[in-house]
């Protein structure tokens, strides 16, 4: 069986980090994308070389590093995930709320969790159908309920992430190309909020934070045979927080 190839965005930190780690252990080719440089504690030789510096808020940016990126694939994608995401914050680390956000707001975390996903898929359909591959979208529990840190185009976004995914669910399935996403909770990773642990406390039956690990070995596992009719679903990974 030839290697296996994944390609994430967002993968300079946390759920990101942790899932190409997962990949790599799998013994698959990894490509990365994210507007940070390639983080130097990486454990693997090639990752510097196989990773593209991608803006995901320049919508242009993404259409021209198609050819390139599909170029370096080499005709074949087993796996997409899109990760990648960002949710701003106001004074102090404040939630954005409708009344804060304003339209540059609403287009920047659109262009980012949203719209550059559906372009990625679009561009690369050739390389996924080939493999018949898999895709997974991370969207998140603020995606269905309202959250005390996440704001509102993050939240819509992430909503709109999961519609998105059953369309594409519905459109590449024909070509054998499985579109999932998973909704993470609150996860240990650098990027949390002050009060977090109250949400624990109050709202997890499981009473911990998720570790970035859990995550990604679903991640995994959604990209394998062994998830081969699981298509067009939004897996919930957050100990029970969604009940």
């Amino acid at each position: 069986m030839s290697e296996k190839t994944l390609l994430l965005t967002g993968a300079s930190r946390g759920i990101g980090h942790a899932t190409v780690k997962h990949f790599h252990a799998a013994g698959w080719r990894i490509f990365t994308a994210s507007r940070q440089d390639w983080a130097a504690e990486c454990p693997w030789a090639e990752g510097l070389l196989n990773h593209f510096h991608l803006d995901l808020e320049d919508i242009d940016s993404v259409n021209d590093s198609l050819a390139v990126i599909k170029a370096k694939l080499g005709g074949r994608l087993d796996a997409l995930v899109n990760n990648a995401g960002i949710s701003p914050k106001g004074p102090e680390g404040a939630r954005l709320g409708v009344l804060q956000s304003d339209y540059a707001t609403w287009i920047k975390v659109f262009n980012v969790n949203l719209f550059s996903t559906a372009l990625l898929a679009r561009g690369l359909f050739e390389e996924l159908s080939a493999a018949k591959g898999s895709i997974i979208n991370v969207t998140s529990i603020a995606g269905s309920r309202v959250h005390p840190f996440a704001g509102v185009a993050y939240s819509t976004s992430k909503a709109a992430l999961c519609a998105l995914t059953r369309e594409m669910a519905f459109d590449f399935g024909r070509q054998g190309i499985r579109v999932n996403a998973i909704a993470p909770g609150e996860i240990e990773t650098s990027i949390l909020s002050e009060g977090t642990a109250d949400i624990v406390e109050r709202l997890v039956p499981m009473s911990r934070l998720g570790k970035p690990e859990e995550v990604a070995s679903l991640v995994y596992f959604l990209c394998t045979s062994g998830a081969s009719y699981v298509n067009g679903a939004e897996i919930h990974v957050n100990g029970g927080q969604h009940v």
